[in-house]
């Protein structure tokens, strides 16, 4: 983990790097995942997580979170990159890192839920679930159904 350089973007892991003011207004305003999602809750699930922020310059222009015990699971999570920033392989290259880290540290299980991105991370090494009936949930999200649809 640590800082990568590329095309004039910094992707960092650093938490003080993340404007959480933005990454709030990303995941509530233009996020179907996190519609509505309050500042608090956004602040502490990116305090309660591993946060990786692409910046330009002093604009943060991506984001994700892992939530992960550093050993045997990591969920990614709220992957969103700026829309003026979109098509330039940022959110491939955010992932990738977190992919590339989470191996490395020997992390056994990476999982994430998507509706409608599953080429990208695809490309990245996803699959879908090869044992669905193991899993079981409790979802409490109030956008639980923009989330299925």
């Amino acid at each position: 983990m640590g800082e990568r350089v590329r095309d004039g973007y910094l992707l960092t892991t650093d938490p003080a790097r993340v404007d959480k003011a933005v990454v709030h207004r990303w995941l509530s305003e233009d996020s179907y995942w996190a519609a509505g999602r309050d500042y608090d809750l956004v602040a502490r699930s990116i305090d309660g997580s591993v946060p990786y922020t692409i910046r330009s310059g002093p604009d943060q222009v991506a984001f994700a979170r892992a939530v992960t015990d550093g050993v045997t699971f990591a969920w990614i999570s709220d992957v969103y990159v700026d829309r003026a920033h979109r098509g330039r392989g940022l959110g491939g290259w955010l992932v990738d890192a977190m992919v590339e880290d989470f191996t490395a540290a020997g992390v056994l299980r990476l999982m994430l839920a998507t509706r409608d991105a599953h080429e990208v991370y695809r490309r990245s090494g996803f699959e879908p679930l090869a044992g669905p009936r193991l899993f079981m949930e409790i979802d409490r999200h109030p956008s639980r159904a923009a989330i299925l649809e």
